[in-house]
């Protein structure tokens, strides 16, 4: 299973864990994500995503048609064709 915001394009990145006594391992940052289905008024048909949670935020705010406009307009690659 994929690790990425379909419409952020967040990704796991890497760090280290760093210990009590300082000691550094490599390990992995996880975005938050979550598989979601959406209803778009505007084309009358549901969609399931698996999007960050700032994703969720910025949909909550604009609207989830709004935003996928907006990411178009800024010649983002975007899963959902409207």
């Amino acid at each position: 299973m994929s690790k990425v915001c379909q419409l952020t394009g967040k990704r796991p990145t890497s760090g280290n864990k760093v210990s009590h006594s300082n000691r550094k391992t490599r390990r992995r940052f996880l975005p938050n994500l979550h598989k979601k289905r959406f209803f778009v008024p505007e084309t009358g048909e549901w969609i399931t995503l698996k999007v960050s949670t700032q994703a969720l935020r910025t949909i909550n705010k604009l609207g989830l048609y709004a935003y996928i406009k907006k990411l178009q307009r800024q010649g983002k690659e975007v899963p959902v064709n409207f």
